[in-house]
């Protein structure tokens, strides 16, 4: 609801691999507008090629801001950003993202208003910055997602615009096709992450273990995806596999983040942004293994893929 319909709006665009999102905020970041909607897989496949996901993200925008649209009043639409890309680095690109990137512009110069090319990882940043209610500054990030798996450092100088510095990471799969890859060889839908929760809950920690398999800052999950089919073919408890996976992506990520030998006293904390991370368990269990660090989550419902914190970037260029 629009406390002050005089007050300047910002929308944020996203279409990424897996859901398309629209968001609005206000000049204050009080968000206005959340709307956003999963791509559809068909059950046994691992995610939609990249046509395909473009083809969705076309059919899906226009329906997403139908009540978008109504919440305007003349000139109350200032600014957008868009994610055009994954990553804000050189080379960085996904086809999907030109959905977003094209549907901004378009937008922006029919009416006249600013527009920035922003990146996913950084709608995700900012939406965890938003979400957890912490100032800007100099956190390390743990990005856990279905493409990402990342440990970086982020800082956000000025309004809006971050410097993000990867530390360390995936060497092969990422956290979220993990727990896809197992989902899937245990007969659950894509994406399988809610449901695989719903089975360890009923899980013992510890009947099962996978390996932790990291080098320096580098992590692989290939390695424990393997051993986990290779105890599914066995006939093991699923209930207690869905649990070692748990405990093996958060293991994973917390020795990859010791070897980096970064000091927290440099750090106003540690945030955890992206799906994966709003399982609770690997959330907890993360809690216990950085009990030297401030932690911080991104809310359950900014975790996964949005545009709030594209939205939010939009309004804090406009300080600028």
């Amino acid at each position: 609801m629009i406390e002050n319909p005089e007050m300047g709006l910002y929308l944020g665009l996203d279409t990424s691999a897996y859901t398309t999102s629209l968001a609005l905020v206000d000049q204050d970041e009080n968000l206005i507008f959340d709307n956003r909607l999963a791509l559809s897989v068909e059950m046994g496949n691992l995610g939609l090629r990249q046509s395909e996901a473009v083809f969705e993200h076309i059919k899906n925008l226009p329906d997403l801001w139908g009540s978008g649209r109504e919440l305007l009043k003349d000139g109350s639409l200032k600014a957008v950003v868009s994610s055009t890309r994954p990553r804000p680095i050189e080379g960085s690109y996904m086809p999907v993202f030109k959905v977003s990137e094209a549907f901004g512009l378009f937008l922006s110069q029919t009416m006249g208003l600013q527009f920035w090319a922003s990146s996913h990882q950084e709608g995700h940043v900012l939406a965890g910055l938003w979400s957890a209610g912490i100032k800007p500054g100099y956190y390390i990030v743990l990005h856990l997602a279905g493409g990402t798996t990342e440990i970086l450092s982020a800082e956000e100088k000025c309004p809006g615009n971050l410097t993000l510095e990867l530390l360390g990471g995936t060497a092969d799969l990422n956290a979220g096709q993990f727990v896809d890859r197992i989902g899937r060889a245990m007969g659950l839908n894509f994406p399988a992450g809610p449901q695989l929760e719903f089975l360890a809950k009923k899980g013992v920690t510890g009947n099962l273990q996978l390996p932790v398999a990291v080098k320096g800052s580098e992590i692989s999950f290939s390695g424990p995806a393997s051993q986990a089919e290779r105890l599914i073919a066995g006939g093991c408890s699923k209930k207690d596999l869905a649990r070692a996976v748990e405990v093996c992506i958060a293991d994973s990520l917390s020795l990859a983040v010791q070897n980096i030998s970064i000091n927290p006293k440099d750090y106003q904390g540690l945030l955890a942004v992206g799906g994966v991370t709003a399982n609770r368990f690997i959330g907890a269990r993360l809690i216990e293994n950085f009990l030297d660090w401030k932690l911080f989550f991104a809310q359950p419902e900014l975790a996964s893929d949005n545009a709030v914190g594209l939205a939010i970037q939009a309004a804090r260029y406009s300080l600028r």
